[in-house]
């Protein structure tokens, strides 16, 4: 299996995804001890996806957070730079109405400017190699007044509980690597998230990049946060 590092090169993150396409959902669930679940259900009410809306669901792996918005009835585009984890979503998803899948990289977006209303990254944007080049891209391609929510990892604010979350990434996912099938993937999801920045940098990040109105709310005591913002219209 390819061992992405954190300088984070395309081809060698897209390659790990490949590999664990089949089992990336189970993957997550192991990870997050089924938190992902509860958090991916925040970002469907987060967004509020309306009928009739374009959403871009980047880094959206095999489509499994995208199919809220489908249901939902807004035209949506599952966008990954991963063409195994594409081929898995297509298989598992070809009944899902208004739902198709993309292949691109955030870094080079494949759509025109301004072409959805609104858009949004799940425990995806850590994985760019550049993330103010992404932000910058996924304004680029959302219309004036477009909405972002962005949920990502992130670092709880009580210093106990960051203590015990840095444990679980540094030893806890590591014993779950050794009996995993794909323990490349433990490593660098634990290294990523504990180099991720806090709430407070990727907010300015995200204000750096052109957004307005940032915001963040954290879920389960911080592990994760959801980050709200506008396209200046």
């Amino acid at each position: 299996m390819t061992r992405a590092s954190l300088d984070k090169q395309p081809a060698d993150v897209a390659a790990m995804f490949d590999d664990t396409a089949e089992r990336y959902d189970l993957l997550n669930t192991l990870m997050t001890g089924g938190r992902d679940r509860r958090w991916r259900r925040e970002v469907v009410r987060a967004l509020d996806a309306r009928p009739g809306e374009r959403v871009l669901d980047l880094a959206a792996g095999t489509g499994t957070s995208s199919v809220p918005f489908a249901n939902a009835g807004a035209h949506t585009v599952a966008c990954d730079f991963s063409l195994g984890m594409l081929r898995v979503g297509v298989r598992r998803k070809a009944g899902v109405a208004n739902l198709r899948f993309v292949a691109g990289d955030a870094l080079k977006l494949p759509f025109a400017d301004g072409a959805f209303d609104a858009v949004t990254i799940s425990f995806g944007l850590r994985n760019v190699a550049d993330t103010g080049h992404a932000l910058r891209e996924l304004r680029r391609v959302t219309r004036p007044g477009g909405r972002l929510l962005v949920c990502e990892v992130s670092h709880p604010p009580n210093a106990l509980l960051a203590l015990g979350h840095k444990a679980h990434l540094r030893y806890g996912l590591p014993l779950l690597a050794r009996v995993s099938s794909n323990p490349d993937s433990y490593h660098y999801l634990a290294e990523s998230t504990l180099a991720w920045p806090d709430q407070a940098a990727l907010a300015a990040l995200l204000a750096d990049a052109g957004w307005t109105k940032v915001r963040w709310r954290d879920l389960t005591f911080g592990v994760a946060a959801l980050h709200h913002a506008l396209n200046p219209s």
